[in-house]
């Protein structure tokens, strides 16, 4: 029976689409060959779906506080899909893949003009031609034989497809295949390593999500017998060897990822430096939010024109060539290491200082579950010490964990619930003690340190200390709302006072981005003069969350 295209589809859609990947993930990083033979396409395009989905789950949990016996409204759920994709993009493939639902987005939202009572099948046609059309738009110089023909072909095989939204997705899902098995015979390097294009099987596994979606399925992989299941030929192209000879070594050397907050002018004179630096150029977004992917030789100066045309962060830079060399050497395991998740650039290179493996949070937004666990493997170490730093990455972290402890690594998880927690557990972090003892240890430092942090209210609410108005400062202890106040350093002055109440040795101040080194001086300050036998310690950690963290132990 099929599904209307509605928000309760696109959720499915997007869970559908991460768990066929998750499936796929391996196979498809090991055929990855072009235009870097970095085997990581399949992960890339895992991460990109997985920010996707976990965007819509945001819309559906925000409104079943308000409307609970209602769905979102479609666009709404269609553009966070969307946006998801595009700030959580990964590589070359992930990057064109979030530009793909960013012009289907166009299209089923009426952002493109589309009437509301066009039907599903209608809309679905000219989504994915406007898909199509904008990842052309997107991409520099476009090779054929790769995901951007594919997903031609799909658009094409919806084009004239009859029938429902169901139908016209089966459509373009069977143009896709046939698509898919030809891009050997298109793309000479393909071709060499008998493989089909890893992007493009990466996007025939999330339209074929799409048909299930569509055909009414939720979770699961499909029935024995469904039309969308594999065919032996499908598992043939996934089976083949890539040993082949991949090319003359000349690619370049960084692949440079970033956000950007620009003009659509300087978007435009961006696209033209880039081009002349490097290659394999994909540029997309909109509305003032793009993602920036460049394979050059000079990462420096891939950066540097992006904080000319506005303002880049999360900036990765990926060398290739240490990238390769650690796939096809074996690397001796390092005995122990630590992981741990961090909010702030300052933070970030403190910890890494300590010798911490550092995954890095975006603003507003929980690393995912394979982030974590590419974290773990990263740190490659026989055991590992993770800290979450966040109450509300228990779950994510502990199925991390267990997915590294299949892997054959030995990992304990410190419930640590905040940054501060995690710094005092790490200052007592020691290498050379048994594993428990330090497991121990850490997680008593950090069981030891209570922590508050400062927000700014963005709207009225009731919290454990009264009415709050947008704008109010907000002193948050162990969790909870304690202080409501109109000024940073007075708040954060009155949290410290009743930290302290019940004794403490060592106060740890972390500012964020916005707040002037002013700001602690006064608090230290305060703290000398109320409370003469504690130590204070201030951390520029740079986090966007929060304007100040607060640890007390």
């Amino acid at each position: 029976m099929s599904h209307k295209l509605d928000a309760d589809a696109v959720r499915a859609w997007c869970a559908l689409a991460l768990d066929a990947l998750g499936r796929a993930r391996e196979e498809i990083d090991a055929i990855n060959v072009y235009p870097v033979a970095d085997g990581d396409t399949g992960t890339n395009l895992y991460l990109t779906v997985e920010s996707a989905a976990r965007a819509v789950d945001d819309v559906f949990h925000g409104h079943a506080t308000t409307e609970p016996a209602s769905l979102p409204a479609f666009p709404d759920t269609v553009r966070a899909m969307a946006h998801g994709a595009l700030i959580g993009a990964r590589g070359n493939s992930g990057t064109i893949l979030a530009q793909l639902l960013r012009g289907m987005a166009e299209v089923l939202t009426g952002d493109a003009g589309t009437s509301p009572r066009t039907d599903d099948a209608e809309r679905l046609r000219r989504a994915l031609r406007r898909a199509v059309e904008s990842a052309y738009e997107g991409v520099a110089r476009p090779v054929e034989g790769t995901v951007l023909t594919v997903a031609a072909a799909a658009a094409d095989g919806a084009a004239h497809a009859p029938g429902d939204g169901a139908a016209v997705a089966r459509a373009a899902y069977d143009a896709a295949r046939t698509a898919l098995a030809a891009t050997p015979g298109q793309l000479e390097v393909l071709g060499r390593a008998g493989v089909v294009d890893a992007g493009g099987l990466g996007l025939v596994e999330v339209l074929g999500a799409l048909t299930r979606a569509l055909a009414g399925e939720t979770t699961g992989q499909p029935a024995q017998g469904d039309a969308v299941a594999e065919t032996s030929a499908t598992r043939a192209w996934r089976t083949e060897s890539c040993s082949a000879d991949l090319g003359d070594g000349a690619e370049p050397s960084y692949e440079v990822i970033y956000l950007l907050e620009a003009d659509d002018a300087a978007v435009a004179r961006l696209r033209t430096r880039l081009d002349a630096l490097g290659e394999s150029l994909v540029v997309v977004g909109g509305d003032g939010l793009w993602n920036v992917h460049v394979h050059v030789d000079d990462a420096g100066a891939a950066v540097e024109a992006g904080v000319e045309a506005g303002r880049p962060y999360r900036i990765r830079i990926t060398h290739f060539g240490a990238a390769q060399e650690e796939r096809t050497r074996t690397r001796e395991r390092a005995q122990r290491a630590v992981v741990a998740v961090v909010p702030g650039e300052g933070l970030a290179g403190l910890c890494a200082e300590a010798g911490a493996t550092v995954v890095a949070t975006r603003p507003g937004q929980q690393p995912a579950g394979e982030e974590l666990v590419e974290a773990i493997r990263r740190a490659h170490a026989r055991e590992v010490v993770l800290l979450p730093n966040d109450a509300e990455l228990r779950q994510t972290a502990a199925a991390a964990a267990e997915q590294a402890r299949t892997e054959g690594v030995r990992v304990a998880l410190i419930p640590t619930r905040s940054a501060v927690q995690g710094i005092a557990a790490l200052a007592v972090h020691e290498p050379g003690r048994r594993f428990d003892e330090d497991v121990v240890a850490m997680t008593a430092a950090a069981g030891a340190t209570r922590y508050a942090e400062l927000a700014v209210a963005e709207r009225q609410s009731w919290t454990m200390a009264g009415v709050c108005q947008a704008g109010d400062v907000l002193g948050l202890i162990d969790g909870d709302v304690a202080v409501i106040g109109a000024e940073l350093a007075a708040t954060a002055e009155t949290v410290l006072d009743r930290m302290l109440a019940a004794g403490g040795e060592m106060v740890t101040l972390v500012l964020g981005a916005d707040v002037p080194d002013a700001v602690a001086d006064r608090l230290e300050r305060h703290v000398r003069g109320g409370h003469l036998a504690v130590d204070t310690v201030v951390y520029r950690g740079g986090q966007q969350s929060a304007p100040l963290l607060i640890g007390v132990e």
